[in-house]
């Protein structure tokens, strides 16, 4: 059987195809080839068209099909992974009533910030987990308070990847990861959580079907499975959330085992076996995938909103015509603390480490007549890791100490700048991993199908490919504690 993994990111579709045998891609296509649009008509707001993640998943499918390389109807299951924390709201005839509201845009802090002051002294932290903060149900709250009319017609809400599922399926479900990305999930009851419906005003029917994280959620339209020419008989058997996903492609299973990410944000990723959660809610915990009834495992995630897209940021405007490893070239030959410049990556939106403030970016220190910009280049690096150090200090607050951090070798852990900042500053050996989340979707809809007898032997064929050892602890501390103050200053 072949398996079909579609990662649905912020910036592009990608999907892999993948023989269950051997677990080894066969091939694999993008689409668009730039960056999507995020769409901001307000400070703060950060939208995208649903209609538009589906048409460039169709045209990833096709891009795919179009290699050659394997017969579409063997496709069996396919599996979604999606970025998380959006909303999304359709009608009865599963129509989107407007552009989704994604994971960075920031409009429904207050709101949720206001339902957590009602409802902490209820014990609200201890049995989700999380403050209701800007997730998935507060941003539904937001559209109920400010665009009733179109409140009034929603038939269903979804995560993003919910959303992907019914244009393949036709069916409307969801699970408890899933669920609790939007802080719906009561984790003492272990089920919906009626309290933060019942605060925000939201009827129960407005809500999936709620399903294991494996599990058949249902088989390809007929008419979607001709146009993509797959089978109707493949089904879709995984989704789970990006971060969720991209640590079960790593091998993060287990209590302890810490992944990272460091995409357009970044992410660490940690797995408990136990309840957890941070009384300031700067960290995040939902179901992982692997969670059920009988055995707790707890994703701790805590994501920094303004890390790769810093980087890419400064590419548009300072490196036109040059790619990312030709500026790390000359970035390298910059010195370790890039001569004192200081860059705060946080220009994307309110940062839920830094208690929903809102920092905005940050270039300080410049010297007009010694830097130019290879300075800015490596200092931006520089400024990310420092961002991860900041966040793995709160993890480390929550009693997680990780001896080691997987990543898979992609976006920014492909600069040796980078891997040798985080590594250095955190004084946390990393290992990067031929890993991807798309390869992660399709393995683990291999798991929903019952290809695989369990997790681990679907990612038995992980590879590693190398080692970052810290270095350099005492430097790395004084350039870390020169950057921290400089937050303080905006917090």
């Amino acid at each position: 059987m072949l398996l079909l993994g579609i990662d649905l990111g912020t910036s592009f579709i990608k999907v892999s195809v993948v023989d269950s045998q051997t677990g080894k891609r066969i091939a694999t296509a993008q689409y668009p080839d730039s960056e999507a649009e995020i769409i901001s008509v307000k400070k703060g707001w950060a939208e995208q068209d649903p209609l538009i993640w589906w048409e460039n998943t169709k045209r990833a499918i096709k891009k795919a099909n179009s290699s050659g390389s394997y017969n579409p109807k063997d496709i069996g299951a396919i599996g979604i992974a999606y970025q998380m924390h959006g909303l999304v709201i359709v009608d009865e005839n599963q129509q989107p009533l407007r552009n989704s509201i994604i994971w960075c845009d920031s409009r429904a802090v207050e709101i949720g910030n206001q339902a957590f002051s009602a409802l902490n002294s209820k014990g609200f932290l201890q049995s989700h987990l999380n403050s209701p903060g800007n997730f998935t149900a507060s941003k539904l709250a937001w559209v109920k308070e400010n665009e009733p009319e179109v409140y009034e017609r929603i038939y269903k809400f979804m995560l993003p990847g919910d959303f992907l599922c019914m244009c393949l399926t036709k069916q409307i479900n969801s699970n408890p990861s899933s669920i609790s990305e939007g802080i719906l999930w009561d984790f003492e009851k272990d089920e919906l959580s009626e309290t933060l419906l019942n605060h925000y005003g939201i009827d129960r029917s407005l809500v999936p079907d709620i399903q294991p994280i494996f599990s058949n959620y249902g088989s390809l339209d007929s008419a979607v499975a001709s146009e993509l020419g797959l089978s109707e008989r493949t089904i879709v058997s995984y989704k789970a959330g990006d971060q969720p996903n991209n640590a079960l492609s790593l091998g993060v299973i287990d209590a302890g085992e810490v992944a990272a990410t460091a995409g357009t944000s970044g992410v660490i990723y940690a797995v408990s076996d136990h309840l957890i959660f941070d009384k300031e809610s700067r960290v995040n915990s939902f179901a992982h995938v692997n969670h059920s009834k009988d055995q707790s495992n707890i994703g701790v995630l805590l994501c920094i909103n303004g890390t790769g897209i810093q980087n890419s940021w400064i590419k548009k405007l300072t490196a036109k015509g040059l790619d990312y490893d030709q500026i790390n070239e000359k970035a390298a030959e910059v010195a370790v603390g890039s001569e004192g410049i200081v860059v705060l990556p946080f220009g994307n939106g309110a940062e839920r480490m830094l208690n929903n403030k809102t920092v905005q970016g940050h270039i300080e220190n410049l010297d007009f007549v010694r830097h130019d910009e290879s300075h800015v280049w490596r200092a931006v690096q520089e400024g990310i890791a420092h961002s991860f150090r900041y966040g793995l200090d709160i993890i480390r607050e929550n009693d997680i100490h990780p001896s080691v951090i997987k990543a898979g070798y992609a976006n920014m852990f492909l600069s040796p700048i980078f891997q040798q900042s985080f590594a250095g500053v955190t004084q946390v050996p990393v290992e990067l991993y031929e890993n991807d989340g798309s390869v992660g979707a399709a393995l683990g809809a291999g798991i929903g199908a019952e290809v695989y007898k369990d997790k681990k032997e679907a990612f038995s064929g992980l590879k590693k490919i190398k080692t970052i050892e810290p270095s350099d602890k005492d430097l790395y501390n004084d350039l870390y504690g020169a950057w921290n103050k400089s937050l303080l200053q905006k917090l």
